[in-house]
């Protein structure tokens, strides 16, 4: 019995799915929930940026075992596992209150999320391709700034009812939940054998260090991961913590995944006209003006204003970045895209999982995470620098 095919759209609506679940939700609902967890908990800033870390280093350890040639079974096997973990993870986070636990979770629901990114980002960008609909990526990769703008309202709609941190937590997994069964239905398995996969298998893949185009986007990816991350993770920390900002807490979550919602197909457009890697420098530097915006200012509408630029950019660049690289390494077969994909998520892996140790430190020194942002937005700058180069 074969199994039926899904339409092109069908398809990149799965992928949506599968980054919603598991990156808009399983990875970045932490910054909602934060600040509940901090008030039940009396959870200081370190240790808050010490559990984001957790997940990233999950994240870098997801995506360097995405990279290896030797890992079993398909894509579609691996992307499904994890967002089926992910749900798991969510809803484990409600069973404890000991730090120990919460770093080991969140580092288990950053290998899922890295799988659900670099497996179902190739073997869906590979699908649309191969049926010429190619376009349709920005709808798959739409999915991180919707998960994140739906955990927003679901955050803010349990909140409003009373929700403590614990139920916030597993109403995400049962959301993802939900998610992951509807992605397992519109990405079924690919039963036919492409021709020329045997070869591909049989030639070694090109190193992703092998020019020097390739380790500045690698080095430019990394500063971007610790760019974004540190306003990613505590913007609703700093809007509940400053007094004047506190009237933008309810929005500013939301704000940042209603941008973020259709910045691929933005960004997509802008990289038509400009090329890919013009587009993202442009990206970063945008985006390091909103995040030096919550840094320095005390004004609402400029707040909210800061993280709509983050929402409008990050989730671009991501996807700048993975298409640069799939072309870059294009010519080697798809053993050398998945590697160089994978490489490239390790470098991000790597800044997003210094970017809230760093804030953390920072906060505990200073009070406030003014400096750290500060820090995040050069590390921007010198982003867009090596890539447009």
């Amino acid at each position: 019995m074969t199994t039926p095919a899904r339409s092109p759209v069908a398809l990149a609506f799965g992928g949506l799915l599968a980054l919603a679940a598991a990156m808009g939700i399983g990875r970045f609902v932490y910054t909602p929930i934060l600040p509940f967890m901090s008030e039940g908990l009396g959870l200081p800033a370190d240790d808050a940026g010490l559990i984001a870390s957790a997940n990233f280093l999950g994240y870098l350890a997801g995506a360097l075992l995405g990279a290896s040639r030797f890992l079993p079974g398909s894509p579609r096997f691996w992307f499904l596992s994890g967002l089926a973990v992910s749900a798991l993870t969510s809803a484990a986070m409600a069973a404890t209150t000991a730090l120990p636990a919460f770093l080991l979770i969140r580092f288990i629901s950053g290998i899922a999320s890295a799988f659900v990114l670099v497996f179902s980002t190739s073997l869906i960008l590979e699908r649309l391709a191969s049926s010429g609909r190619a376009s349709l990526s920005a709808l798959h990769f739409a999915g991180v700034g919707c998960g994140i703008a739906f955990s927003a309202l679901l955050v803010a709609a349990l909140a409003h009812l009373s929700a403590d941190w614990k139920l916030l937590w597993l109403a995400s997994g049962s959301v993802t939940l939900v998610f992951f069964l509807l992605a397992a239905w519109l990405v079924p398995a690919d039963n036919t054998r492409r021709a020329g996969s045997a070869e591909n298998g049989d030639k070694p893949a090109a190193s992703p260090f092998s020019s020097g185009s390739r380790v500045r986007l690698i080095l430019a990816y990394g500063l971007f991961g610790f760019g974004y991350v540190i306003t990613a993770t505590f913007v609703n920390a700093i809007a509940r913590a400053t007094p004047a900002l506190q009237p933008t807490e309810p929005f500013v979550w939301l704000t940042v995944g209603l941008c973020a919602a259709p910045s691929i197909y933005v960004w997509n457009r802008i990289a038509g006209r400009l090329g890919t890697r013009k587009a993202f420098a442009v990206a970063c530097v945008l985006e390091a003006g909103g995040v030096a915006l919550t840094a320095v200012t005390l004004q609402p509408v400029l707040f909210l204003l800061g993280a709509g630029l983050l929402g409008g950019t990050f989730m671009g660049i991501t996807a700048l970045g993975l298409m640069e690289a799939r072309r870059e390494a294009s010519d080697g077969g798809a053993a050398a895209i998945r590697r160089m994909l994978a490489v490239l998520t390790a470098s991000f892996g790597l800044g997003q999982m210094a970017g809230p140790w760093f804030a953390g430190q920072l906060h505990h020194a200073t009070g406030s995470f003014s400096a750290a942002s500060l820090a995040a937005a050069a590390s921007l700058m010198v982003a867009a620098a090596l890539v447009a180069r």
